[in-house]
């Protein structure tokens, strides 16, 4: 899988950055209390206005269209972070729902005559497409100040192509945490694991008190992209992950091999996946959260795999983040616990005032603080005030991100060229979906991952 460029490839993942990580979530677990209720962790926050340090331009009369993947309380709480850019320039602006994989969607957009102005691309990889198609268009200077300001270099440098400046990446995720029923663990007398054999010594002991170990979004794809890129990036290493996200080794590697195998003593076991393999791959990922913390000590499982975004579902779920659902790390598969990051990027496909300025915008602290108050959003923006996050799990996450500074390993799939890293029933997502079918087929999965991924690559 391949970045905008090897050069951009400057966030090197260190063992300080994976120590400050699982450091600042411990601490999150023994520093939540029963408030969170009352700290914004019920997403009631009204987005209302932030301190103004941005200039932007008056555009009354201007019109904007944002397009998008998100749906639901993710899609609300962007549209609030919008309104305020309204109310400060006089533009109008119209989200735009887009489908996965949004470069189609945008390509059917453009061959149309009717592209967004600007579009949140989730991968680098899009962005790099969107370029080679010449539909991106360059930051213009203020964007670019702004993001040099509140940025640090690995987040600006993963927005560009050919050392041009495209994305601004709006808002980050951190992939490597396990969310759990905190009364299931209680019951059970299961302990926080540090480990992937403590994981499971934990999930043995959930299961023995009755409830299944593992809620798995299998309907979607990407879920298990992120699995696969946590157990590898802390087995094999992150040089071997900078090499299998370029495409550097090929998928038939022996390290594909033992990070399919340590993966299929979890999603292999029999009765550890809500549902079994049928059934997680009928679940997708807002389910795979909700059903881990709805049923009262009897959920459909005990633990769910994903990002720090998950704080949405929950909330929905009527949980509260930090007392009915707590947190840890993703355990340490090799040497050093993982930290994996992904994000979406604000990219300009109309150019004029009025883009420039919606991107300057969300470059900014103002526009991020926004979102942060409303919670399940994190920011990479390093001028965001820690205190605007509502409850003390998603301040230590958020604490954590900035403080690893460059120190991350982006998202792999998110590195690929779409057709494999990003297209549902395709690549990647495809194959690890057979694979959570019939985990013990590791080598004719490796196969069919490098016969994908070499058709893609072009090498």
């Amino acid at each position: 899988m391949r970045s905008t460029s090897s050069k951009n490839r400057t966030h090197r993942a260190a063992r300080t950055a994976a120590a400050v990580f699982a450091g600042a979530l411990a601490l999150s677990l023994t520093a939540c209390g029963g408030d969170d209720k009352d700290n914004g962790n019920e997403q009631g926050g009204s987005g209302e206005e932030s301190a103004s340090t941005v200039t932007l331009p008056k555009l009354d009369g201007e019109s904007l269209e944002v397009a998008a993947v998100w749906t639901g309380a993710e899609q609300a709480n962007f549209k609030k972070v919008l309104a305020e850019f309204e109310k400060r320039t006089g533009a109008k602006v119209t989200f735009v729902p887009a489908q996965d994989p949004i470069i189609n969607f945008l390509g059917s957009k453009v061959a149309g005559g009717q592209p967004p102005d600007v579009a949140m691309l989730p991968q680098p990889g899009a962005i790099k497409q969107a370029v080679e198609k010449k539909w991106a268009k360059p930051l213009g200077a203020d964007a670019v100040k702004e993001l040099q300001q509140n940025y640090s270099p690995g987040w600006q440098e993963i927005g560009k192509v050919d050392n041009k400046q495209y994305g601004v990446y709006y808002k980050a995720a951190n992939k490597s945490l396990i969310w759990y029923n905190a009364k299931v663990f209680e019951n059970a007398g299961a302990a926080d694991p540090k480990t992937w054999d403590e994981l499971l010594t934990t999930a043995q002991t959930v299961y023995d008190s009755g409830v299944t170990p593992f809620s798995v979004g299998g309907a979607d794809g990407w879920t298990l992209t992120d699995w696969f890129e946590n157990v590898y990036l802390s087995q094999a290493g992150p040089e071997k992950y900078d090499q299998l996200a370029k495409h550097e080794i090929k998928w038939t590697d022996a390290s594909v091999k033992d990070a399919l195998t340590t993966l299929a003593q979890v999603w292999g076991k029999k009765d550890y996946v809500a549902g079994g393999a049928d059934g997680a791959l009928q679940t997708d990922f807002p389910a795979s959260v909700t059903q881990v913390f709805t049923g009262g000590d009897q959920p459909k499982a005990a633990m769910v795999y994903e990002g720090d975004f998950a704080q949405v579902n929950i909330v929905q779920a009527k949980a509260g983040v930090g007392t009915d659902a707590k947190v840890f790390p993703f355990p340490t598969v090799g040497d050093t616990a993982p930290v994996v990051s992904g994000g979406d990027a604000a990219v300009i496909l109309q150019d004029s005032e009025a883009a420039q300025a919606l991107a300057t915008w969300l470059a900014s602290p103002d526009a991020a603080t926004i979102q942060a108050k409303l919670g399940g959003y994190l920011s990479p923006n390093k001028n965001v005030e820690n205190s605007a996050y509502p409850n003390e799990v998603q301040r230590k996450i958020a604490k954590a991100l900035i403080d690893s500074g460059d120190d991350f390993r982006f998202d792999m799939s998110d590195q690929a060229p779409q057709a494999f890293g990003g297209t549902p029933g395709k690549g990647e997502w495809k194959a690890l979906q057979d694979f959570l079918k019939n985990p013990t087929d590791v080598a004719g999965t490796q196969q069919k991952l490098e016969a994908d991924a070499a058709a893609a690559y072009g090498n």
